[in-house]
């Protein structure tokens, strides 16, 4: 008998977290596995960047396990389309690496060139997630690039619709530059009007006619190029037969610049130059902060972010890459373990186990037949295939769902509280103009009547009702992304508020795709439990990572010989020890039906026992559902009804348990709630959840990995955060309240403002003096009391 603990080593990589099966690589008292792990904390140490190891025990990630086919990044054709620049000697790139996290991250990401002087440059936007690289393409490859940042832990994510570029122009923000030209006519405009305010002295008299001059042609710009979009908008309204609140706001300023340019050039007053400047620059702020999403997460993914850069095909027995958009019927393709199949094809060699939840939702590996069709999106579970493509990939199952005109975007009916607003908000105000105009009128004072007209246009222009929803919205928006709640833009905010019944998918949203249950039926020793970690830490495949974890704690011994079997099991040699672990044909043992997964452990032909393992529900689910309690909840699942009895414990009695439901099954469904009045919310993910997500009045797709495809959607929900979900609802909800409030406090600025304006006396001092408090106000309040509401929640 071996002793295994003769042959056990306790050191562990420092850095990665490997083994370490030789000697020879130690500084500052740690072990390493390579020469690469030592080199990357040796060059954090000598710059006194350990802190880097507090983010995560084991930061790197060691690159010997993996089997990632990177050879596609030696097409030319594939990679002159990833690169943004390339002569003779460097090229630079952008890659996306969503495992930035830290100060260190980026420290570590911009002193490549210590790893490789070939890397000239890296430069790191923490907020994109993004390392814009410059190397020598004649010393360093783009292939050896991308595997020296896996071998540090920081592999970048590429998708074919990063290759896929055509069309895409990068300009630069015009709302920016209409922000600037304001910004600067309203602050010059304002020095140029404070002698008029305080009061001219003789010098400043001898130049009031240049200041009223200059203060006009200051609001010329800000009319003509800064507020140019809310007259287009105003004009569209109008033709359209609707009104909306620009209609109002484009008057009010139309009305400021004819009332300014008749007292200057009348030279009877100074006009209301810097009031319109101030105006269009505070909305135009507003209107700033209400575009500002958080632009880390795509919400207009296609299937290209989901199918491989490039596919393998094989041609006279030898394998080449090739670009997905070059694949076509006919071809002879590879698909390697964990691989998806990206065009519809026939199984020609090989055994298929296929993970169809991405598209079907449910969870189950299907096996298929030589000559059986394996439809596009589907994951290879097991060895590699061969395959003869029968359709091209824009024809594929998957591209058809995802193209289905019932699952494309539209615009959903849903008015905003402002929208709604807007359109008596407008009649209202000229109903006042016009009366107050007819009233003066009647009482022959042309110019009262004039007066009354324009200054009731004037101060009832809606600048702070139009800032207190997108000021109050974007201050929730940044609460939503705090809390890994990434809402498309501000509408789904109020639309979320408005709902009142809620539509949950099973696989993957309510069920947890990383957390699983584990239990060991039957008996190992210390050295048994030995000899099955140190055999499942060799494979890659799911349920032995779970095992490993399950032995948490247990240190491995060398492994004389592993051999894995791709969907059976492996069997692993460490001394005079045999262990098999796998399916229960692979070990030898009567076939036995079971809900949960098992895999069975033989040592030496004698079989200790097996573990269970089943899927968990996402933690606290029960809290969660019992939170939403006053929504009208449902379940609608393309899985099974095997947990239709757990599940009738956790939902109310009166909720609706669906199972074996197709996507159009679905969409048919919540087409159904909308036809009966109801406001439905659509909790899902898999592109099988696409056309409900869409169809539903709210869309959230729940993602434990939000870098990764999401489908169409108004929200994506990281899994961590499902847990707080009924907090999101409750706070959308406080967020339309403050919306509410602040209406009520322009309401109470403009019946003070209309007073005086309809008695046709208004002082461009006074217009001066309560437009920007009211503005203040409004951004004050919103603010302040949106983030209260979100402490109040616990957000």
């Amino acid at each position: 008998m071996v002793d295994i603990k003769q042959t056990q080593i306790d050191q562990h990589c420092f850095h990665c977290g490997d083994a370490v099966v030789s000697s020879g690589y130690q500084f500052d008292n740690h072990d390493f596995c390579c020469l690469g792990c030592q080199t990357v904390y040796q060059i954090l140490h000598d710059n006194n960047m350990q802190s880097y190891y507090r983010y995560n025990q084991h930061p790197g990630k060691s690159n010997l396990d993996k089997t990632a086919d990177l050879s596609y990044l030696d097409e030319a054709i594939i990679t002159d389309k990833l690169i943004d620049y390339k002569d003779e000697q460097i090229t630079i790139i952008t890659f996306y690496i969503p495992v930035i996290h830290c100060s260190s991250c980026i420290w570590l990401l911009e002193n490549l060139y210590r790893l490789n002087p070939n890397v000239l440059v890296s430069k790191v936007d923490f907020m994109k997630r993004q390392a814009s690289i410059t190397f020598k393409h004649t010393e360093l490859s783009l292939r050896d690039l991308v595997q020296l940042l896996r071998s540090i832990g920081y592999e970048p994510k590429i998708t074919l619709q990063d290759v896929v570029k055509a069309g895409k122009k990068i300009n630069a923000n015009p709302l920016i530059a209409k922000i600037a030209v304001a910004g600067f006519c309203f602050g010059n405009s304002m020095m140029l009007s404070f002698p008029e305010y305080f009061g001219l002295a003789g010098f400043e008299k001898n130049y009031s006619v240049f200041f009223g001059y200059a203060n006009l042609l200051f609001t010329l710009p800000v009319l003509l190029y800064s507020a140019s979009d809310y007259f287009k908008s105003a004009f569209l309204s109008i033709r359209q037969k609707r009104l909306n609140l620009d209609v109002p706001l484009a008057l009010g300023i139309f009305i400021l610049f004819v009332r300014t340019a008749y007292e200057v050039i009348s030279q009877t007053g100074a006009g209301f130059g810097d009031t319109l400047c101030s105006l269009v620059f505070f909305i135009l702020i507003g209107k700033w902060v209400q575009e500002r999403t958080y632009y880390h997460i795509s919400f207009e993914r296609d299937y290209r972010s989901y199918f491989p850069v490039a596919v393998t095909t094989i041609h006279d027995e030898k394998e080449k890459p090739i670009q997905l958009a070059d694949l076509k019927v006919g071809d002879r393709i590879l698909v390697r373990n964990n691989e998806i199949i990206p065009a519809d094809a026939v199984l020609l060699r090989g055994d298929a186990c296929i993970d169809f939840s991405f598209v079907t939702g449910e969870s189950k590996p299907v096996t298929k037949t030589l000559g059986e069709v394996i439809y596009a999106g589907g994951r290879q579970m097991a060895e590699a295939i061969e395959l003869e493509v029968v359709k091209s990939v824009s024809q594929s199952y998957l591209t058809k769902l995802w193209n289905n005109e019932n699952f494309k975007q539209y615009d959903k009916q849903f008015q905003t509280f402002i929208s709604y607003i807007s359109k008596y908000f407008t009649v209202a105000l000229l109903v006042i103009a016009l009366s107050a105009t007819v009233f003066w009128m009647m009482d022959a004072d042309t110019d009262k009547a004039w007066g009354a007209f324009t200054a009731v246009l004037i101060i009832a222009c809606p600048c702070a009702l139009a800032l207190s929803s997108p000021f109050t919205l974007s201050a929730a928006l940044s609460v939503f992304d705090r809390n890994k709640f990434y809402v498309k833009n501000t509408d789904a905010i109020e639309q979320m508020a408005s709902i009142d019944t809620i539509i949950f998918d099973k696989t993957g949203t309510i069920s947890s795709p990383t957390v699983n249950g584990i239990v060991f039926d039957g008996y190992l020793t210390e050295e048994e439990k030995i000899l099955v970690y140190s055999s499942c830490r060799n494979s890659s495949h799911p349920l032995s990572r779970e095992i490993v974890k399950w032995l948490e704690g247990v240190d491995a011994v060398p492994v004389n010989r592993y051999e894995e079997k791709i969907g059976e099991g492996s069997v692993t040699h460490i001394g005079q020890y045999t262990i098999k672990i796998g399916s229960a044909r692979f070990v030898d043992v009567p076939t036995r039906a079971a809900e949960a997964s098992y895999v069975f452990v033989s040592i030496n032909g004698e079989v200790k026992g097996s573990f269970a393992m089943e899927q968990s529900w996402r933690a606290g689910l029960s809290g969660i559902i019992h939170d939403l309690k006053h929504y009208d909840l449902h379940l609608i699942s393309g899985d099974n009804d095997r947990k239709k009895d757990l599940l009738k414990e956790i939902f109310p009695s009166t909720t609706r348990l669906l199972f074996n439901q197709s996507p159009q099954n679905k969409l048919d469904i919540i087409n159904l709630f909308k036809e009966n009045g109801h406001r439905v919310c659509m909790i899902g993910d898999g592109l099988n959840d696409a056309g409900a997500l869409k169809t539903a009045d709210l869309g959230i797709a729940v993602s434990d990995d939000i870098n990764n495809f999401s489908p169409g959607c108004d929200a994506i929900l990281d899994g961590e955060s499902f847990d707080k979900l009924p907090k999101f609802f409750a706070f959308s909800k406080d967020a339309v309240r403050v919306i509410h409030l602040s209406f009520c406090i322009s309401i109470f600025y403009n019946v003070i403002g209309l007073s005086f304006a309809v008695q046709g006396e208004m002082s461009p001092l006074f217009a001066a003096i309560l437009m920007p408090i009211s503005t203040v106000t409004i951004i004050s309040f919103t603010s302040i009391l949106t983030r209260w509401f979100a402490k109040r929640r616990g957000l």
